[in-house]
């Protein structure tokens, strides 16, 4: 007996979610300590970073540039001049030098790896600053086997890419200017291309008077498995309107405002 087809259509399998990096492990959203709490001078300090840490915060924001003989610091600018008490580019002093400068006149720079060392349990978001800094930067998240614990991202596209390359598909990374660009064409429905591999959008709430984030965009980057990180919030009306967007993270230098208004949403833990 032939047996005719079935007639009633069946539902086409939905494609299968993008897996979390365990970099993003964490009930969302995500409270970062920008430079480790910028607001008390004292920014990308280890003094920073534990007072953090004693706030309730293991996300840490920071940047890292490298000595001219090749140690990877924990430092923002290129030159040593606006924040501390020595001057000079840090690419161009060794390390016997730039361990002398003093942030705020008081707190030595810290290496890198000295961070990861101090504070097992924190996840680092870090801004790859310069070209010099991408390999000292994987050879040491290889070395340390620090795959959870480390986001690489830049405004250049290409040294996130060329870092990704290097490390392969467990170093968690974020979009340069050229993906968040293309995250936002598309979330107007204009075709752009995405850079594979990502795991967040992190990007400024507006930029040039344009604004970035709205829900559109937080809508497009959660359809491709992206998280969206906003920096540098500060103020606590632009947190709440950010979070009810349902943005993912938030990067500030005020660490107890974050936490009393995640506290207040039942949202801090």
């Amino acid at each position: 007996m032939t047996r005719l087809p079935d007639p009633t259509p069946r539902p086409r399998p939905r494609p299968l979610p993008r897996p979390r990096h365990p970099y993003l492990d964490h009930p969302s959203p995500i409270p970062f300590a920008h430079r480790g709490g910028a607001a008390d001078g004292l920014e990308n300090t280890a003094a920073a970073f534990r007072r953090a840490a004693d706030a309730g915060y293991r996300y840490f924001e920071t940047d890292v540039h490298t000595t001219a003989d090749g140690r990877l610091v924990a430092f923002h600018d290129p030159t040593l001049d606006r924040v501390t008490d020595a001057r000079g580019r840090i690419a161009r002093l060794p390390w016997s030098a730039v361990r002398r400068a003093r942030v705020a006149g008081r707190e030595p720079l810290p290496l890198f790896e000295e961070l990861l060392e101090e504070f097992p349990d924190a996840r680092w978001n870090v801004d790859l600053k310069a070209e010099s800094a991408l390999e000292p930067l994987v050879s040491l998240v290889r070395r340390a086997n620090a795959w959870d614990r480390v986001c690489v991202g830049s405004f250049n596209e290409g040294r996130v890419a060329r870092a990704r390359r290097a490390a392969g598909e467990r170093l968690a990374t974020s979009f340069g200017v050229r993906g968040v660009v293309g995250l936002r064409l598309r979330s107007y429905g204009i075709p752009a291309a995405l850079r594979a591999g990502a795991v967040a959008a992190q990007v400024p709430e507006a930029q040039g008077g344009v604004r970035v984030v709205d829900r559109r965009f937080v809508r497009e980057a959660h359809a491709r498995g992206l998280q969206v990180h906003v920096w540098t919030v500060n103020d606590p009306a632009r947190m709440e309107a950010l979070l009810d967007l349902g943005v993912d993270g938030i990067m500030t230098d005020h660490l107890e405002t974050l936490r009393t208004v995640l506290t207040g949403r039942g949202a801090w833990g």
